[in-house]
């Protein structure tokens, strides 16, 4: 692999000159053209490419380059690699923009401020670098992160109110009709308005004192605002509403750059970005619009991302300028991205919040980067991957989320995007991996697996462990435990950040086998009891290995205790570990992942066979489970009737087996603590299934409200385990009542 460091550490920024703008505007496309390569999974040559130039631009691109390694493989050396590429990107940046503002030969933008372009590429810097940051083992690290997210937001909102005005002042100039003095206005706004903060976007310093603040927060002296760099420890505000921009560009890039000259983006300037895609919903170029621009707009809108919003007639004019669109297609993806990620911050981590001052918007972080994926760019395939993520991903995690409407899970809009992105970079295997991900949120989970199975190997040595892991993932929903157990053991060769709860998955997928075995082949399931054994013995060994801010991984912490609590109960019964284990472990890790959320009626019924196990003559042990053991198949066979739409039998059973107990029974002596609080949580989520039954769930306010009552006793409840994971879906589960109009 090609490596970057040795002429990352021999670039000092300082003594670079200020590029012109012809100088500028080809470092920018190359670096942009060396940098789509990391799209077809070939990082190897958009590093080597890159190295050649060392333009902010190109120690950008290197930075994504390491960037995507790093959140692909969360391996700490790569972390680290990517840490130090993207702050040499940022106080690159910081150097450039500084001189651009005072350079006459410097591009002069319509729209933004001199050296605009910089402060996105260092706020682009900052917030890879905090997420990396957050990754990281380091509780410092973590902390200085959000303070770079702060820097971040308040260079990005300056960006989009840029735009904002320029779009003001140019309707004010055609409804007045005052010509090149609207355009004056226009130009002494925007040289005024962000100047303070696109000026002083320095690189984030943050001092110990800091640190120590937001670990052991105190009463604020005078001395805490010395540096302009320090950012005072401030409560979020319940509702920051920053100004949005409502300008969705759908062009290409390969226009011929003018000196900055605004353009009217007809109907087929729109499209062409678009046009190759035969996905359903996309349209197709029309060389010869006869709509106005609003027609034209409308028009798109209904044939491609319905829910993107409706923009204003007097936005159909931007600079087609290349600098211009790296800004604008960068913008839209940072703030995009920023916004998202707050936005499901759980309730555990909300005092981190405090650090950068505002809250997450889930929606408004959503449109931004719809918008963005219209860039032929690496900010707009960039805004595809997080999009993607989130929406095959992160919600399928969460399930109090609408099913129809505004928060629905877009899956129409989701194929479209994915076609296009197919189309676009054919060689990468990320979109593979993506389509996969969609087939499995459609309950096709034989066909999923299948699809990676064909699609080979990635080049890509990250992006093939993820694959890895989510094969594994998808075998353990389907119940099949030879393959989840041989997935998983692929993964241990791939990557180095959880062995421990590998071992884990493998060890609970032969005591399946195991129990699946005991009455009918004896022989068989002796030898899937010696194998469950034997990887039982792996697990406490290596876990503890890796951290996350500073604190053991909270799965390697459920593992550990797991296992010291059976190998307790095998001594006190005098029976065999394999006898010792309790209710379906690998039901218990399905339910921790929400994998009922991607099975079939056949694999929920499976599911429900494997917990029943339990209550068998096959088990002799079932009379002396305590407490906990009881409510775990509870809760979890609760989960998996909810999921079956059988919801008045699971809150009946949660009613009776677990709401009433005293919570401190379950505290205590290697105990599973979840259970009582993840029993609230569900009777949540029975209810807002049951309100959101025909869509609407706005006609129920009174089942909203139990719904909120519900989660908001989880979110008091003491720490237990795994909290962070459900403290997820309560943060999303809230916001999406919020949205109706419930208080939270």
């Amino acid at each position: 692999m090609f490596k970057v460091g040795g002429w990352l550490k021999g670039h000092t920024p300082g003594h670079a000159k200020s590029l012109d703008s012809l100088s500028e505007l080809a470092q920018i496309q190359d670096a942009m053209s060396a940098v789509t390569h990391i799209m077809n999974d070939d990082v190897e040559t958009a590093e080597e490419l890159l190295s050649k130039g060392n333009s902010p631009f190109h120690q950008l691109g290197v930075g994504v380059c390491t960037f995507m390694r790093a959140t692909l493989g969360f391996e700490q050396e790569v972390m680290r690699e990517a840490a130090n590429a993207l702050s040499q990107a940022e106080n690159s940046a910081y150097e450039q923009q500084r001189r651009a503002s005072k350079d006459p030969t410097a591009y002069r933008s319509p729209i933004y401020p001199p050296g605009t372009e910089y402060a996105v590429c260092q706020a682009e810097s900052q917030l890879m670098s905090a997420i990396v940051g957050v990754l990281n083992e380091s509780l410092t690290e973590a902390i200085k992160s959000f303070y770079k997210l702060r820097k971040a937001y308040l260079t990005l909102e300056a960006v989009m109110e840029n735009e904002k005005k320029f779009l003001k002042e140019r309707s004010m100039s055609s409804v007045n009709s005052v010509g090149s003095r609207g355009s004056s206005r226009a130009s002494s706004v925007r040289s005024n308005m962000v100047d303070s903060t696109l000026r002083d976007s320095r690189p984030s310093k943050v001092t110990k004192s800091e640190v120590k603040k937001v670990v052991t927060p105190g009463p604020k002296t005078a001395t805490d605002d010395d540096d302009d760099d320090d950012f005072d420890f401030v409560d979020a505000e319940e509702d920051h509403r920053g100004d949005e921009t409502p300008m969705e560009y759908m062009g290409h890039l390969n226009v011929s750059a003018g000196k900055g000259a605004s353009v009217a983006l007809n109907n087929a300037q729109r499209k062409v970005d678009i046009a190759s895609s035969s996905a359903p919903g996309l349209p197709t170029a029309n060389k010869s619009p006869t709509h106005s621009i609003p027609e034209a707009i409308e028009d798109f809108e209904k044939l491609t991302l319905n829910d993107l919003g409706t923009p204003e007639a007097d936005i159909a004019t931007f600079s087609d300028h290349p600098v211009d669109v790296f800004i604008l297609s960068g913008s839209n993806f940072c703030f995009g991205m920023l916004l998202l990620l707050l936005s499901f911050i759980p309730p555990s981590f909300a005092s981190l919040l405090k650090i950068v001052g505002f809250k997450g918007d889930r929606e408004r972080g959503m449109r931004m980067l719809w918008q963005a994926t219209k860039f032929h760019n690496i900010h707009g395939a960039m805004s595809g991957v997080v999009l993607m993520g989130y929406l095959n991903g992160f919600t399928n995690f969460c399930d109090i989320l609408p099913t129809t409407g505004e928060g629905a899970y877009p899956k129409e809009r989701c194929k479209a995007l994915l076609r296009h992105m197919r189309e676009r970079y054919p060689k990468s295997h990320l979109w593979l991996l993506e389509e996969s991900r969609m087939m499995a949120v459609e309950k096709q989970l034989e066909k999923a697996v299948k699809f990676m199975a064909d699609a080979g190997k990635s080049p890509l040595k990250q992006l093939e462990a993820l694959s890895w892991f989510e094969r594994s993932l998808n075998n353990m929903y389907m119940h099949d435990y030879e393959a989840c157990a041989s997935a998983f053991e692929n993964c241990i060769t791939l990557n180095n950040w959880s062995h421990g709860l590998y071992y884990y998955i493998i060890a609970a997928s032969y005591i399946e086998l195991y129990r699946r075995n005991k009455t009918e082949n004896p022989l068989a399931s002796k030898k899937y009891a010696t194998e469950a054994e034997a990887y039982i013995k792996k697990v406490i060994p290596n876990t503890g290995k890796k951290k996350f801010m500073a604190r053991q991984l909270p799965f390697d912490i459920f593992v550990v205790r797991k296992i010291q609590k059976w190998e307790a109960r095998a001594k006190e019964w005098g029976c065999d570990l394999v006898d010792a284990v309790g209710v379906s472990p690998l039901e218990e890790m399905i339910y921790f992942w929400n994998g009922y959320k991607r099975m079939s009626d056949d694999h929920l019924q499976r599911s429900l066979a494997n917990l029943a196990w339990s209550e068998s003559s096959a088990n002799p042990h079932w009379e002396k489970e305590g407490l906990d053991e009881r409510s775990i198949l509870s809760v979890l066979r609760a989960a998996t009737l909810r999921n079956m739409n059988r919801t008045v039998e699971a809150k009946v059973l949660l009613e009776r087996e677990v709401l009433p107990v005293d919570r401190t029974l379950f505290k205590g002596n290697l105990k599973d603590n979840w259970t009582a609080p993840c029993a609230r949580y569900e009777m949540a989520a029975n209810i807002w299934r049951e309100a959101d039954v025909d869509g609407h769930p706005e006609t129920n306010p009174q089942m909203l409200d139990q719904c909120k009552d519900w989660l908001e006793e989880v979110t008091k409840w003491d720490g237990f385990d795994l909290d962070a994971r459900i403290g997820m879906k309560i943060t999303t589960g809230r916001e999406t009542l919020r949205k109706l109009g419930v208080q939270c």
